[in-house]
């Protein structure tokens, strides 16, 4: 390989720096904004990228009711439990799939392959929910996404790519699917783990529109509700009297953004180092 010239390089690191920036300056933006006091919100006229008065009377007004704290807690509680489960039916639905003695395992996968193809539309999907008796209930926000077709197509090609002969060597041992898959295919396969485990809890996260359908108690609504509340809306919840407040409402609403968005940032760097390897999986053949 040729050594890139000055030229390229500084390129490269010329296109990366207005990336970086074009991605930090709205970030600090909305984190210096959290902390601004009425005066910093006046004088910049927008975001505050430093304050020079910091306050955290945004985040106290956010935590004195309880409201943003409960609905903090049932998202994460949300996305753990659903992460969890997807992650367990999906692993056994790829390893069922993956093996060709299994019988019907075509006729799955093509049933798989249709629902991301078609979609039945909100109707169906909440008349579906209400009949089950999920509605208004945290479930609702679980079952109906609890496989995604695509992590599914994912796992189980990636299962299928794994040398046949560890599991010959496996059956002649004398062990059967389920040690062969708590055993010898799940530690083969942390990475491409991580990056469904990643691609699932923000889809549980982040799960807002179901949370509108099918939860009609306020009390059990998640983090992206309360966000949609506070920011689009500018309504209180609860003990949340924002009107009440001596913190700037636009304060408010990016301290609002700022507890939505870093739970799930603070996951990443365990992940990085398999989802940069998961990312890459099967990109290499040999």
């Amino acid at each position: 390989m040729e050594k890139p010239r000055k030229a390229t390089l500084v390129a490269k690191a010329a296109v990366l720096s207005v990336v970086v920036l074009a991605v930090a300056y709205p970030l600090l933006g909305v984190i210096g904004t959290s902390f601004a006091s009425q005066t910093d919100i006046v004088e910049s006229t927008g975001l505050v990228l430093w304050p020079d008065h910091p306050t955290l009377e945004a985040y106290r007004t956010l935590f004195t009711g309880g409201v943003v704290l409960r609905a903090l807690l049932v998202s994460i509680g949300i996305t753990v439990v659903g992460t969890v489960a997807s992650l367990l039916i999906t692993i056994g639905m790829a390893y069922g799939l993956s093996r060709r003695d299994v019988t019907g395992s075509r006729f799955m996968l093509m049933t798989a392959l249709f629902t991301m193809l078609f979609n039945p539309g909100i109707i169906p999907n909440f008349l579906l929910v209400n009949e089950l008796g999920l509605y208004d209930t945290y479930a609702a926000l679980v079952l109906p996404t609890l496989v995604s077709a695509f992590n599914l197509v994912v796992l189980r090609s990636f299962f299928m790519n794994l040398p046949g002969e560890l599991f010959d060597a496996a059956r002649v041992d004398g062990a059967g699917d389920l040690r062969i898959l708590v055993r010898l295919v799940l530690p083969l396969s942390k990475a491409v783990l991580a990056v469904i485990s990643l691609f699932y809890a923000v889809t549980y996260w982040n799960a807002f529109f179901n949370a509108l359908l099918y939860l009609d108690d306020s009390e059990k609504w998640p983090i992206p509700l309360v966000l949609r509340t506070f920011v689009l809306q500018g309504q209180s919840l609860g003990g949340t009297a924002l009107g009440e407040s001596t913190a700037p409402h636009q304060s408010v609403q990016m301290a609002v953004l700022v507890v939505a968005v870093v739970p799930i940032l603070l996951v990443y760097p365990f992940l990085q180092r398999y989802f940069t390897k998961g990312v890459l999986t099967g990109a290499v053949k040999g």
